[in-house]
């Protein structure tokens, strides 16, 4: 399995980057999760939009769906100019009808409802659920192949149901809106420390810290996260990959 960041910023992207969206891929099956704001100009660093296999939603805020309607657009001038494509299905909860709604366009993608309760298996991939606690519907993704398994937070305050649901994971992709000392709880997000706490009790190989705040130092957030969590803690970045 290998994980590329297109993009890791919370709630609008910085300049010449893009919110939320990360690229797995593992054996040539290509599935995009979240789809922020700038992620498909960013995308096409890597593939072009036919090329995806899946994409795949945690919820519908802007920083996570606001490409969606780009990218129905670049499939069908895809379309008009001659490329072959089967409709892209995007995976999404149905607890938000009108975001849902948004998700099938013409021929060209299909909105498919997860159930949370249910595992999910896309391609090579067998996802597994979580509610975080954040003030929309919203839910983490355990992403598993035969050998590995990443976690993503998604947007979230500190719950301890993450602890077992994390367990054991290689990789865990965890939102750090916050500093240390820092109240997150209210705008349902987590801290730098929370992010370091939930690594080390969850026993995961690599933290990465994400959805990254647009004030303060940034290098402090993996300071603070390494005071709680003693292995490989990244700071997320733009075009960084990651193979399992």
């Amino acid at each position: 399995m290998n994980v590329t960041i297109i993009g890791c910023w919370g709630g609008y992207p910085k300049v010449n980057e893009a919110s939320s969206g990360y690229l797995f891929e593992e054996g040539g099956f290509k599935m995009l999760v979240d789809c922020g704001s700038g992620v498909l100009s960013r995308l096409q660093n890597h593939i072009q939009p036919e090329q995806l296999d899946a994409v795949l939603l945690s919820h519908y805020h802007p920083d996570h769906v606001a490409d969606i309607g780009v990218m129905q657009h670049a499939l069908l001038i895809g379309k008009h100019l001659g490329k072959e494509t089967s409709p892209l299905p995007i995976y999404g909860h149905q607890e938000d009808e009108s975001g849902f709604s948004t998700l099938t366009y013409k021929d060209l993608t299909a909105g498919k409802a997860y159930t949370p309760d249910e595992k999910l298996s896309v391609g090579p991939f067998t996802v597994e659920f979580l509610r975080t606690v954040h003030p929309v519907p919203c839910y983490a993704m355990k992403i598993s192949n035969h050998r590995a398994s990443v976690v993503y937070t998604a947007d979230s305050a500190y719950q301890e149901a993450f602890i077992p649901f994390v367990k054991g994971s290689s990789l865990l992709l965890c939102e750090s809106n916050f500093y240390s000392g820092m109240d997150g709880q209210a705008a349902g997000h987590m801290t730098s420390t929370e992010a370091g706490r939930l690594a080390r009790l969850a026993e995961v190989n690599t933290l990465v810290l994400t959805h990254l705040p647009h004030f303060g130092d940034l290098s402090k957030l993996k300071k603070e996260a390494q005071e709680e969590f003693y292995g490989t803690v990244l700071l997320a970045q733009q075009d960084l990959e990651i193979g399992l």
